[in-house]
């Protein structure tokens, strides 16, 4: 099993103007700090508008910044939002393959689509609409990264003629595919699509085994992939703060999980939001759980270790840690990590090759079965040339002098110019 690190950057009220420069710049510093450690992934959201929830809007320049300051973490979209109103394919398409060439093939591409009124309405993506978008655009976005060129695409969310999209990723066809799941359902359309399932359900351990083993045995059976190859793994989020004294890590860490998990409620559930003006913070004190024992991956080494131990029986892949949340410490989040890498992790790191070698034995002729109902990218035939506009207009004789342009113009339309109309 392995480990990741999880970011939404959440800030509660009050900041003034430096805080946010300083959270972004500790996160850095901790990811650098775990890729020392030997934490295998860095996870980073993408919101918008979630305030004190989440500053997370532009994840590739926070990632791309990590990749210069790690030589090994997998960095992790958690996710990119796909319907093309927030990212249009072929952005994300350029965006990945970029982040993959600077940092030496260590994307991993995580999918989703938000069910939040303030993000989804904010870029006019319709709830009723936007799974079928995330369908369309992860599809196209994964063969825009394994084709030269692009042969075009006319669909129902975005369409677009044949272009080669570059730079092309290191890693082929494209970095791993992750889609954000929150239910079991969720988790068995990931299975049947091919690709790995980041939960953010916040499974009881005892519970992880149902959901692995639905995961697998979907995959099995009814994978039709959606990219251009496969990645059957299933990660799950808890919540982390580790300290030699159990009554101390839940000081440090359990109010802050709490607060994520409010936050989340208040943007996609339960909250009414008034942008710019409501406390979440405040609302969060005066309404929210009340700190008590250990719970998750919020304990003493002891504590944490039974947990995990329980997550990797199931056969979770990786667990990823939510330890930047609410008012959470800097200096509280590095020494839990250097902790937890000095008294836990080094024993799951001794089991992970063997285990993971028995895994990639197991599941090797599901995946080829499943790789073979890849379908292919039909070339273009012939592939049309694209004239710049001197060129194009010079074919349809239009003159370049703007003065006899517009005239050309309208002729070839077979309209009349307006007598009052001086441009």
């Amino acid at each position: 099993m392995q480990f990741g690190i999880f970011y939404e950057h959440q800030i509660p009220r009050p900041w003034d103007e430096r805080d946010e420069h300083k959270l972004f710049q500790d996160a850095i510093e901790q990811v650098e700090l775990a890729d020392r450690l030997g934490i295998d992934y860095a996870w980073e959201v993408e919101h918008h508008f979630l305030e004190e929830y989440s500053h997370s809007s532009a994840p590739e320049v926070f990632l791309a910044a990590c990749s210069q300051r790690t030589q090994r973490i997998r960095l992790g979209h958690g996710i990119v939002l796909m319907p093309p109103a927030y990212n249009h394919p072929a952005r994300v398409a350029e965006r990945i393959a970029t982040l993959d060439i600077v940092s030496n093939g260590r994307v991993e591409w995580g999918t989703g689509e938000s069910s939040s009124r303030i993000e989804l309405e904010g870029f006019g993506v319709h709830p009723d609409q936007k799974r079928d978008m995330w369908e369309e655009a992860v599809r196209e976005t994964a063969r825009m990264m394994d084709s030269s060129p692009y042969p075009g695409f006319e669909g129902k969310y975005f369409s677009m003629p044949h272009r080669n999209i570059v730079p092309k990723p290191v890693q082929k066809p494209h970095p791993p595919i992750w889609v954000a799941c929150s239910n079991r359902e969720t988790i068995k359309m990931a299975a049947r699509m091919g690709i790995g399932a980041l939960t953010f359900a916040f499974v009881d351990a005892e519970e992880a085994s149902h959901w692995v083993d639905e995961y697998y045995t979907t995959f099995k059976n009814e994978c039709e992939p959606i990219g251009r190859a496969v990645n059957p793994n299933i990660a799950m989020v808890t919540g982390f703060m580790c300290h030699e004294d159990s009554d101390t890590a839940v000081q440090r860490g359990l109010q802050g999980f709490q607060f994520f998990g409010y936050g989340l409620q208040h943007y996609y559930g339960t909250g009414t939001h008034l942008p710019g003006e409501f406390n979440i913070w405040d609302d969060f004190v005066k309404n929210g759980p009340k700190q008590q024992g250990p719970t998750g991956c919020i304990g003493n080494p002891e504590q944490v270790r039974k947990t995990l131990e329980i997550y990797e029986s199931a056969g979770v892949d990786q667990v990823v840690f939510i330890q930047q949340g609410g008012n959470n410490k800097h200096e509280h989040i590095k020494e839990s990590l250097e902790l937890f890498s000095e008294t836990v992790l080094p024993e799951f790191k001794a089991r992970h090759d063997a285990s993971s070698q028995r895994k990639t034995e197991e599941l090797a002729p599901y995946v080829e079965a499943a790789n073979q109902r890849i379908p292919p990218i039909e070339p273009i035939s012939p592939n049309p040339p694209v004239d710049s506009y001197p060129v194009m207009m010079e074919k349809l004789g239009i003159p370049q002098d703007p003065a006899q342009r517009r005239s050309s113009i309208l002729a070839l339309l077979g309209a009349e110019p307006d007598p009052g109309d001086d441009d």
